[in-house]
């Protein structure tokens, strides 16, 4: 199943508007308008805002004018500064902060976040990979359930995922309706999961995945690396995931 790219967006200049016939500053112009966009999702979190030099020349301003106002909205929490990158948007909500002290997907941590979860399928397919099947421990002709999936919170992209299923202990799975929870999936059919490994590491965003988010140039992201297992210890999930590291992180609670 092949992705249609997302549309073009507009360039930002053209989604303003600043009056010269109006008591209101500049940069308070600026800065409502930017705030509206970010607000109503215009800007998503992840977007790029152009550097100071660079906005001010677009719209004929100032420099100090774009300052002033990214400078605000950065008290606001609605901007982040990254360096080189430029400001990049935090969007309306704080950072998501997951807590890693059980075993759950992606669906259920969204609702314990308070965000609406949902899933778009990019691709979902029967296939034999020998590589994949190492990791399992399985033949090189064993056959997986491969499911390549964008997962959101409250309609943002949070993770762009690729995931391989067992298909030896949940044969059933391909005919299952994909859009839902997999795990909650995997307990109806008989084939809960009940311990995971998970390696989180840091990386860079493919083209692709940059897209994916909204990125105009690449964030730092989440690799989670999972490989989950059953009741009777066999491996019946592999999944590496992409998380945005913008406004999404892991929390641990660690006892002595």
């Amino acid at each position: 199943m092949s992705e249609t790219p997302p549309p073009a967006r507009p360039a930002l200049q053209n989604l303003l508007e600043l009056r010269d016939d109006t008591a209101k500053p500049l940069y308070q112009q600026l800065e409502d308008q930017l705030a509206q966009l970010i607000g109503d999702g215009t800007l998503p979190a992840g977007t790029t805002l152009p550097a100071e030099r660079q906005l001010a020349d677009r719209l004929h301003i100032s420099r100090a004018t774009v300052q002033r106002c990214y400078n605000s909205l950065r008290q606001r929490k609605l901007l982040s500064a990254h360096g080189r990158l430029g400001s990049i948007v935090q969007g309306p909500g704080s950072r998501m902060h997951s807590g890693m002290d059980r075993l759950k997907g992606f669906t259920e941590e969204m609702r314990e976040l308070g965000r609406v979860p949902s899933s778009r399928i990019l691709e979902s397919a029967v296939v034999a990979d020998r590589s994949i099947a190492s990791i399992f421990g399985l033949s090189s002709n064993a056959q997986f359930l491969k499911l390549v999936r964008i997962r959101s919170g409250d309609g943002v992209p949070m993770s762009r995922e690729v995931a391989w299923y067992n298909l030896q202990v949940a044969p059933s799975l391909p005919d299952s309706d994909l859009s839902q929870s997999v795990y909650a999936l995997l307990g109806e059919l008989g084939a809960p999961l009940v311990l995971c490994e998970q390696i989180i590491e840091a990386a860079a965003p493919t083209e692709e995945e940059c897209a994916v988010f909204g990125f105009a140039q690449p964030v730092p992201c989440l690799l989670i690396k999972r490989r989950s297992y059953g009741q009777d210890g066999e491996m019946i999930e592999y999944v590496e995931g992409l998380f945005r590291g913008d406004a999404y992180s892991y929390k641990l609670s660690l006892r002595a």
